[in-house]
């Protein structure tokens, strides 16, 4: 009797078989970039590559590149049933050679595409994928992962350094942009980030994309960072060399668009692949994209397995997702009739909300320590909630409401704060109820909304004071803390892609001074756990005075778990010197003053003042206790109590 599968080829570990099919047909193929793209394997003791694509309408595929003269007729691919995954091996194809799919279409047609699943990309502008391997990195950061197991970002300091690489810091004098490599960048930012205080760099703009001035929001090669800076192994290289020096790395994630090139996944076999089919759904109107099709298993988990590929693959920390609220609501950016509702009649995307659950339950399922976190800028519920819960399970949120209150409240002068003071205390009304990051982005500081220092109100020396004391205030604040690069010494243009931070301010003394201040609030921030083991419990925050309306001055404290080493801010917003000041404190005992803005390092006054402040019982503030002390104007006092 003859076997029934005798006259089936057995199939090889590297190659697409009837399992990968299935798993990626129902949206759970995790690993599915190990199969999919191209890899250097060897068939009957040749030396070739594997290329697999998936095409489900296409007519015919082949893969052109150099080892094959770019000759479509050479390498013709075979269809692989139900999902139309289409495979062939080249013997002749090696690691360096640039490649594409060339695809007929069903309208008959031939169109050239780059391999969404490459691992590495032509310098732009160029646009075909070229072969690499990237099954061997080196690593060396065993103990940071191991240690990232253990690590929960509800009690740990968060401190983000926003960057894009492109324009942290340039080489002078080249004939092109002079871009640090990722090697070059690690040893750079590593020194600087370390000398500054901060926990994590977040990077812009690492997936490949073809135009610069998108800052990578418009990606096309979603598995390949950007060889504007390298290849994939200096990538790696730059995570390792970080997290040796006990610095995490989170990337910018674009899951809700991506662009029309024709070499990317738009119409990727002639029809709408990636993308939903009807443009009110597939289409973002604001920034002529596309917009993933959630409702395809295929799609889903071709993004599931990127936040995966990067998490596990290349190490990385935490993945920030961009524009979430573009891909939770319908209607986002769209007039009347321009969207479709969904089966209830809503606005609410059904298809997102099960991704993400399944996105944010598979990564930090898979990898305890790991953040996933999302820039959502409307009242969406339970964003950082559990899934279990009905939540997105997202770790945290861009707290967007608290941004926009303190930027609108720090551009008024001073004389008028008085009547927005609400907008420095409405955040306390809802900052339990999400898991938040505050955050002045890159997004606060371009497309004529000035730098951080030009949004202050006055001239000269007050413009670096207001900034000093929002600095302050935004430290003391619950919540993690993301500032964009050049913001910490007061750049004084808006941010462009195309140069290079403004460093030679740092030769003056007020830029200096912004950037002490800046760096030893951060140093405060990591070592006091007043500042971040609470801030997600009330016990962890206390207003002393947050009525002190027309003085524009806020008092608050900070709290540890155990209670010990708590702080106390005051922060005076306005230019008026107040050395009748008492602040109201909650026990009697000793006050030692921390960090003073009237310190001469930091560009105040220098005047000698007492470390230790005794409380006395004297009622103020509504508190039993309190003692005197002289505010100059702007002026910002940190105890420790």
């Amino acid at each position: 009797m003859v076997k029934k599968n005798s006259t089936k080829t057995k199939v090889q570990p590297y190659e697409i078989g009837e399992l990968d099919h299935y798993l990626f047909g129902q949206g759970n193929h995790y690993e599915i970039y190990k199969k999919m793209g191209a890899h250097e394997v060897t068939k009957n003791g040749k030396r070739g590559v594997y290329f697999a694509v998936w095409a489900p309408h296409a007519v015919n595929v082949s893969v052109i590149g150099e080892f094959n003269d770019w000759d479509e007729t050479k390498d013709k691919m075979k269809r692989g049933e139900p999902l139309g995954i289409y495979t062939c091996f080249v013997p002749e194809a090696k690691k360096g050679d640039l490649y594409k799919f060339c695809i007929e279409t069903q309208a008959g047609e031939k169109i050239y595409k780059a391999d969404p699943f490459a691992n590495y990309a032509e310098l732009r502008p160029g646009t075909a994928s070229r072969i690499t391997d990237i099954s061997n990195l080196n690593w060396s950061d065993s103990k940071w992962m191991t240690a990232r197991e253990k690590w929960d970002n509800k009690e740990e300091p968060v401190s983000i350094y926003e960057v894009h690489m492109g324009s942290w810091m340039r080489h002078p004098g080249r004939e092109d942009e002079g871009f640090y490599t990722y090697r070059e960048f690690a040893e750079a930012i590593t020194k600087y980030v370390k000398e500054m205080g901060y926990t994590h760099v977040e990077l812009m703009g690492i997936a490949e994309h073809p135009f610069d001035g998108s800052w990578g929001y418009q990606v096309t090669g979603y598995y390949a960072p950007t060889s504007r800076y390298g290849t994939p192994e200096d990538f790696a290289y730059m995570v390792n060399y970080l997290h040796k020096n006990n610095i995490g790395v989170i990337l910018d994630w674009v899951p809700a668009h991506f662009p029309k090139d024709a070499h990317g996944l738009a119409d990727f076999d002639g029809t709408p692949t990636f993308e939903y089919p009807d443009p009110r759904k597939g289409e973002h109107p604001d920034w002529g994209t596309k917009v993933f099709n959630y409702e395809k298993p295929e799609v889903s988990n071709f993004l599931l397995a990127n936040a995966l590929f990067w998490v596990e693959h290349y190490h990385v920390d935490g993945l920030r997702v961009d524009a979430v609220a573009s891909m939770l609501y319908l209607d986002y950016g769209r007039e009347d009739g321009q969207w479709i509702p969904n089966k209830f009649g809503g606005n609410e995307n059904l298809e997102v909300i099960a991704f993400f659950k399944h996105l944010n339950s598979v990564v930090c399922g898979r990898n305890k320590g790991v953040m996933m976190i999302a820039e959502e800028s409307t009242a969406w519920p339970k964003v950082t909630g559990s899934p279990e819960d009905d939540g997105l399970g997202f770790t945290l949120k861009w707290n967007m409401g608290w941004m926009h209150d303190f930027t609108e409240y720090m551009k008024l002068d001073p004389y008028f704060r008085k009547n927005a003071h609400h907008m420095m205390t409405f955040s306390m009304e809802y900052a339990y109820s999400e898991n938040y990051i505050l955050v002045l982005s890159h997004d606060e500081v371009v497309h004529l909304k000035c730098s951080m220092l030009n949004k202050m109100p006055g001239e000269g020396w007050d413009k670096f004071r207001n900034l000093k004391v929002a600095y302050a205030f935004m430290m003391g604040h619950p919540g993690k803390k993301l500032l964009f690069m050049g913001q910490e010494f007061a750049q004084l243009r808006e941010w462009s892609e195309e140069r290079e931070l403004d460093w030679f301010l740092l030769a003056e003394e007020p830029h200096q001074q912004i950037q002490n201040w800046y760096k030893d609030l951060l140093h405060l921030y990591k070592k006091n756990k007043a500042l971040y083991e609470l801030d997600n419990d009330p016990k962890g925050f206390d207003w002393i005075n947050k009525d002190d309306i027309f003085r524009s001055i806020f008092s608050f404290t900070r709290h540890s778990k155990d209670g010990k080493k708590n702080l106390l801010f005051v922060c005076n917003f306005t230019p008026m010197a107040r050395p009748d000041y008492r602040v109201g404190v909650p026990k009697k005992k000793k006050y030692t003053l921390l960090l003073n803005s009237d310190d001469a390092k930091f560009g105040g006054e220098g005047t000698e003042r007492p470390t230790v402040y005794q409380s006395e019982k004297s009622e103020c503030d509504g508190r039993p206790y309190s003692f005197a002390y002289e505010l100059p104007p702007y002026g910002v006092a940190i105890f420790k109590f």
